[in-house]
């Protein structure tokens, strides 16, 4: 059996259909060192209890996902979603500090669509830049970092005005980068045809809080949220894209992250053993060699030097 990349992170939507103790259980089961969660299974729990869960599987935390959603104008609206959006700041914040040595406190933020009837992408993006100026004292003072997800063009009107790296990267720079910065996922970046400089801007600006990898692959289903595929079985250039995150000194976790029907269907524990399989032929070749045992050969891997 492979052993996982001990850079291998499971964001928790892979095995969406799995509560936060049996996430956290098979994760752990199958060799894998980190997760990313996601913020309704930890409220089903109680974020209390949610820490002590993450604490006892000796896990280490990559981000909170999501937040965000304040493309609205001005309103009652507006004001409940930056008031969420603080919650899940200590929410990010409650987690790492649960997790295991190594944990990083970073919440994912999804910008939001275009307000109903409303035809001003660059007004709903400016809204955006507003939120995140109202936020970024409460991550500051919390130790969070939060991290512009852009999403391919295909989700702008209803989920995510914000559809570049570029975009993510104007709008963070206003902002300290310890405090905002980008998520770089390659389902929604890989067909833009600036996306290396742009991860290269990313990397010179010490922005990338996280990088997530999963794969793309036609047809699209009806609902295409659920359109990702394990890395490997798609069309996306994983091997640039890794080796451009890698050149501007990322050493962080590398989270999956998939939202597929016939995945989520799956038995996790045959869901992780595929994604830590698809990672193995489809990243770790383009990531710096560990020192220790190399991934997939017994015994269990050794953490990556910075982390010990």
């Amino acid at each position: 059996m492979t052993v996982p990349d001990p850079r291998l992170s499971i964001n928790q939507a892979t095995i969406k259909r799995a509560d936060l103790a049996t996430a956290l259980r098979v994760t752990a089961e199958a060799g894998i060192e980190a997760i990313g969660l996601w913020r309704e299974p930890v409220q089903e729990v109680g974020l209390a209890e949610a820490a002590r869960m993450l604490a006892g599987s000796g896990l280490r935390f990559t981000t909170h996902c999501r937040s965000g959603f304040f493309t609205m104008p001005e309103g009652p609206a507006r004001r409940a979603s930056i008031d969420d959006n603080r919650r899940a700041i200590d929410e990010a914040a409650t987690l790492a500090a649960a997790g295991a040595p190594g944990s990083t406190a970073v919440l994912v933020l999804v910008a939001g669509g275009l307000p109903e009837g409303s035809r001003d992408l660059a007004g709903a993006r400016e809204r955006v830049r507003d939120a995140i100026g109202e936020l970024a004292p409460d991550a500051a003072a919390a130790g969070v970092t939060l991290a512009i997800e852009p999403l391919h063009p295909m989700y702008a009107s209803d989920r995510c005005v914000v559809s570049t790296l570029g975009q993510a990267l104007d709008i963070a720079a206003d902002f300290d980068p310890a405090v905002v910065g980008a998520a770089v996922d390659t389902f929604h970046i890989w067909w833009d045809p600036e996306v290396l400089p742009a991860i290269a801007r990313a990397g010179r600006e010490g922005r990338i809080a996280t990088y997530q990898v999963c794969d793309w692959k036609t047809p699209l289903p009806a609902d295409v949220l659920l359109s990702r595929h394990y890395p490997g079985d798609g069309v996306i250039d994983l091997g640039t894209l890794t080796r451009a995150v890698v050149a501007t000194g990322y050493d962080r976790d590398i989270e999956v992250e998939i939202f597929h029907e016939e995945i989520w269907d799956t038995e996790p524990a045959e869901a992780l053993r595929r994604t830590a399989a698809g990672f193995a032929a489809a990243v770790t070749p383009h990531l710096p060699p560990i020192a220790g045992p190399d991934p997939g050969t017994p015994p269990a891997s050794t953490p990556l030097e910075s982390r010990t």
